[in-house]
């Protein structure tokens, strides 16, 4: 078995492991910084809208000999408005041009195609109305908000009404990581950008009811023990799954972030980056709110019951009974104890005595003989001496 198997069999059956909830305190307060942080910059820079939501045109050239940054300015300077440009396989140019109209997309791709220097009918030009980025954006969020109650309902019948509460603020905890991130990067909102953003809702919600799933079996009947406070149990759920966790995270983040970093960086694949850019960063949010944010969260909710405070003072009695033990000061000790228990039936002179007289009226002192008791009885002869009958 290999190194990090071992690790996981020893998490698993408890011999290793490192405290998460009792740290939890930590792990709310770096989840409140990203999280003000990516509020901060979602409000001061905002998001960069894709064509598909504002409207505009789409340029495609021939092969041309300008470059990314040549063809950058011409566009800008022809039209008057802020202008994306890829480079493809070809060597030509997909231009993106916001704010144009049907009636000015014909100057735009006559002044465009003096520029570049191509014949201007060999340049495809698509208009996109505003109107189909909004409806996509409407269906966007009713899908949302319809996953959002879905989750919470089957959450509270599978399992409890807090890990359903806490699944649903891990949710809202990536999602909004994730739209930061996009807001600080400056990547521009496309259609793939939603599809990516639901898509991580699946994969952390996953983390999650794994977590859940087995903190949900370790806690049956918590309360009929006083061995583990449930936040302990909790803690265990979380170490029994923790490799599992990592590796299906780093398994699904290896092609997700080979297609981000490689093929949108390196090769120059952009129009790849709007949905691998989120796919890629709420892997890493789920990932980390599932044992960072959800179970702790659900422990601090069931400590505030009865019956589980009961339990943890229960637990602390009985931890501080047995170190007083250890240590030799427990009262009910071999040498703690008092004198006033029951008498010894094998030591003689703990037997009282009497007085007993013989024929001639002497008395004399001893010890008092116990009676014999008869022999079992059997069952027909209730009363009778036991005995063969003469």
């Amino acid at each position: 078995m290999s190194r990090l198997g071992n690790i996981g069999a020893k998490l698993y059956r408890g011999e290793i492991g490192y405290d998460f909830i009792k740290h939890r305190k930590l792990w709310y307060g770096v989840s409140i910084l990203i999280t003000i942080t990516a509020i901060v910059g979602l409000a001061v820079r905002g998001l960069h809208m894709g064509i598909e939501f504002e409207g505009g045109a789409v340029l495609t050239t021939p092969k041309t000999a300008a470059s990314v940054q040549q063809t950058t300015h011409a566009a800008e300077q022809v039209s008057g408005h802020q202008a994306i440009v890829q480079q493809l396989g070809g060597g030509g140019m997909r231009v993106q041009i916001a704010g144009v109209d049907t009636s000015t997309s014909t100057d735009v791709k006559n002044k465009l195609a003096e520029e570049l220097d191509v014949n201007a009918e060999k340049i495809d030009a698509q208009l996109v109305g505003p109107s189909w980025g909004e409806q996509i954006a409407n269906k966007a969020w009713q899908g949302l908000g319809i996953f959002m109650v879905l989750v919470v309902v089957y959450l509270a019948i599978a399992f409890q009404w807090r890990m359903a509460v806490a699944a649903l603020v891990a949710l809202i905890h990536d999602i909004t990581i994730t739209v930061g991130v996009y807001s600080l990067v400056g990547f521009e909102v496309t259609p793939g950008t939603v599809i990516g953003l639901l898509t991580i809702l699946g994969y952390s919600l996953y983390d999650t009811v794994v977590v859940f799933d087995g903190l949900r079996e370790s806690s049956t009947n918590v309360t009929k023990q006083s061995r583990y406070t449930y936040s302990e149990i909790a803690n265990q759920s979380i170490n029994g799954t923790l490799i599992r966790s990592i590796n299906t995270t780093v398994v699904a983040l290896l092609p997700v972030g080979g297609l981000l970093f490689i093929g949108g960086g390196l090769l120059g694949g952009g129009m790849l980056n709007d949905i691998a850019l989120s796919i890629f960063v709420g892997l890493a949010a789920g990932a980390y709110s599932s044992i960072f944010i959800a179970t702790p969260l659900v422990a601090d909710l069931k400590e505030r019951q009865p019956q589980m405070k009961a339990l943890a003072k229960r637990v602390h009695a009985k931890r501080l009974k047995q170190e007083a033990r250890e240590d030799g000061d427990d009262p009910e000790g071999p040498d703690g104890g008092d004198d006033s228990g029951p008498p010894d039936d094998d030591d003689p002179s703990s037997r009282p005595t009497v007085t007993v007289q013989d024929a001639r009226g002497n008395g004399a002192a001893g010890v008092q003989k116990q009676r014999a008791q008869p022999s079992a009885r059997n069952k027909g002869g209730r009363g009778r001496p036991s005995g063969k009958r003469r």
